[in-house]
C-alpha cells in the first residue's frame, strides 16, 4: 500500500498535521497504537488544564467575603473532579475521532508502527493484523513519556508518582513534595496547595528559562500557607518513614542536607522522547539520547523521513510546537512556502496565577548585546484586576532602544494566557510600539494592563506617576 505521507503518532502533532495535510490534497495514513490525542489530550494539557480551572474556582470560593459573598461548608469532591477530568478528555477524544471521518483522504489504523527498513513502516493493528506500508514522506511524531532520574535513591516507591500517575489519583493529597521547578512541577504545585494539600517544592532555581523578574517574584506571588519553595538544592534520596516519606535534599556544591517529609512525592524532572518499541535500529536514522536528530527542515538523516515534536533531539516540548511543525512541513510537502514563524512561540505555566513569556528575556536581549529597553506595569494599577481581586503580578515588554521592535514579553497575573497574544501578533508581523500604542484597548479590561506596559516605552502611560516628581 503507497499512501502520500504517513504520520506515526496521533497526539496533537500527528493528528493535527494529518488534517492539515488532508486539506491541503494530500493523502495520509495515521497510526496511533494509544489514544488520540497523545499525552497532552490525555495525560497533559488538557487534564490539567481541568485541574487549574477548579483550582482557580476554588481560590475565589475561599476569597468569596472579599466580594461580600457568604459560602458556607465548601469543599473539594475528589471523585467528582476526576469525573469532570475523564469526562472532559472523552469528549475531546471522540471529537478528534469523528473529525478523522469527515476526511475521504486520511485512513487512520490503531496499531503499533515500527520500522522494518528505512522504506517501510510495519503496523501491527489492534485486531491483530500486520500491515506494510510505503509512502513518499514519513513523518515520526510520537511525542514524549514520563521520565523519572536514576539518581534519586527509592525513587520507585508506590507513593513517588510522575505526572500520569497523579492524574489518576483517587484522593486528594493532605501533603506532597515536589521534586522540579520546571513548568509540570510548578503547575501542579500551584493547583494542588489551592486544593489545600501542604505542598514543598524542592530544586535548584524556579523557571529557570523565564524572565529574571519573573524568577524573582515567582515565591512571593505563589507562596501561600500551602506552598513553600526549598531551592538551591537537589533532591538525593526518598526513604519511608512512619508511613510518610522523607526526602532527603543536598544544597548545591555543599555537604549541606535537608529533610522534608509528605505523603507523597511528584517527580517533575521533565519528560523524555518517546521512540521506544519503533524499530529505528532497523534504519539508517540518528538519535541522540534517545531522541531524533533532524535538520532545519525536520528531516532526518534518510532522505523522506521527518519529525516532529517532542520527539525530536533538543526540541521545544510543546503541543503548539509540535502542531505547527507538522502544518508547516505539509505546506511545504504540497508545493506552498511554510507561513507559520516558528521563532516566536508564546508559552504559558498554568500556575495561580499564570505566567506567560514570548521572543527574548532581557537576559537573553543583554547576551545577544541588543541596544534594548524595557517596561513593567502593574497589576494592581488596573481598575479591572482590582474589581477582580486579581491584583498580583506584571506585563513586562522588551523592545528595541528605537521602539520599532518588539523584542519579547513576559507576563505573570491573571489571564496572562490570552494577554501573551498581544506581544505575539505584534512581533509576528513586524508591529512596533508606536503601532500598539496606537490601537484603541476597551476599557475596564485587564488589557490595559499591556497597554499601559506598551505607553510606558513612550513615557506616556496615563496610569503611571510623573517620573519628575
Amino acid at each position: 500500500m503507497t499512501k502520500d505521507i504517513i504520520i506515526i503518532g496521533a497526539g496533537p502533532g500527528g493528528y493535527e498535521t494529518a488534517i492539515r495535510a488532508c486539506q491541503l490534497g494530500l493523502n495520509v495514513t495515521l497510526i496511533e497504537k494509544a489514544e488520540v490525542g497523545g499525552t497532552c489530550l490525555n495525560r497533559g494539557c488538557i487534564p490539567t488544564k481541568t485541574l487549574w480551572k477548579i483550582a482557580d474556582l476554588y481560590k475565589e470560593i475561599k476569597e468569596s467575603e472579599t466580594f461580600g459573598i457568604e459560602v458556607n461548608d465548601h469543599k473539594l469532591l475528589a471523585d467528582k473532579i476526576k469525573q469532570r477530568k475523564t469526562e472532559i478528555i472523552e469528549r475531546l477524544r471522540s471529537g478528534v475521532e469523528y473529525l478523522f471521518k469527515t476526511y475521504d483522504n486520511l485512513t487512520f489504523i490503531r496499531g503499533e508502527a515500527s520500522f522494518k527498513d528505512n522504506k517501510t513502516v510495519v503496523v501491527k493493528t489492534l485486531e491483530g493484523e500486520t500491515k506494510e506500508l510505503t509512502a513518499d514522506k514519513i513523518i515520526i511524531a510520537t511525542g514524549s513519556k514520563d521520565y523519572k532520574p536514576t539518581n534519586i535513591e527509592g525513587i520507585d516507591h508506590p507513593k513517588v508518582l510522575t505526572s500520569t500517575g497523579l492524574l489518576e489519583l483517587e484522593e486528594i493529597p493532605k501533603s506532597m513534595v515536589v521534586i522540579g521547578t520546571g513548568v509540570i512541577g510548578m503547575e501542579f504545585a500551584s493547583i494542588y496547595s489551592q486544593f489545600g494539600t501542604e505542598v514543598t517544592v524542592v530544586g535548584n532555581k524556579l523557571l529557570k528559562t523565564e524572565d529574571g523578574e519573573i524568577q524573582k517574584r515567582l515565591k512571593s506571588i505563589l507562596k501561600s500557607d500551602t506552598l513553600k519553595f526549598i531551592t538551591g538544592v537537589y533532591a538525593k534520596k526518598i526513604v519511608e518513614e512512619d508511613g510518610r516519606l522523607k526526602i532527603i535534599s543536598q544544597k548545591v556544591g555543599k555537604d549541606k542536607f535537608q529533610e522534608t517529609y509528605a505523603d507523597y512525592v511528584l517527580v517533575a524532572s521533565g519528560r523524555s522522547s518517546n521512540i521506544d518499541n519503533l524499530g529505528i535500529e532497523n534504519t539508517d536514522i540518528k538519535t541522540e539520547k534517545n531522541a531524533i536528530v533532524v535538520d532545519e527542515n525536520l528531516q532526518t538523516n534518510v532522505e523522506g523521513i521527518y519529525s516532529i515534536g517532542d520527539c525530536v533531539y533538543k526540541n521545544t516540548q510543546l503541543a503548539h510546537v509540535a502542531s505547527n511543525q507538522g502544518k508547516n512541513l505539509v505546506r511545504e510537502f504540497s508545493g506552498k512556502e511554510k507561513n507559520i514563524n516558528m521563532d516566536i512561540v508564546p508559552a504559558v505555566v498554568f500556575t495561580v496565577p499564570e505566567i506567560a513569556s514570548v521572543g527574548l528575556t532581557e537576559e537573553k536581549a543583554k547576551e545577544q548585546n541588543i541596544d534594548y529597553v524595557t517596561s513593567k506595569f502593574m497589576y494592581q494599577a488596573n481598575g479591572k484586576a482590582l474589581s477582580l481581586n486579581a491584583t498580583e503580578g506584571f506585563v513586562k515588554i522588551v523592545a528595541t532602544k528605537d521602539l520599532s521592535k518588539i523584542l519579547g514579553c513576559h507576563i505573570i497575573g491573571h489571564d496572562a494566557s490570552t494577554l501573551i497574544h498581544f506581544a505575539a501578533i505584534a512581533m509576528n508581523n513586524n508591529v512596533g510600539v508606536e503601532g500598539l500604542s496606537a490601537m484603541i484597548y476597551a476599557h475596564p479590561t485587564i488589557s490595559e494592563v499591556f497597554m499601559d506596559s506598551v505607553e510606558q516605552l513612550e513615557g506616556l502611560s496615563i496610569n503611571t506617576p510623573n517620573p519628575n516628581k
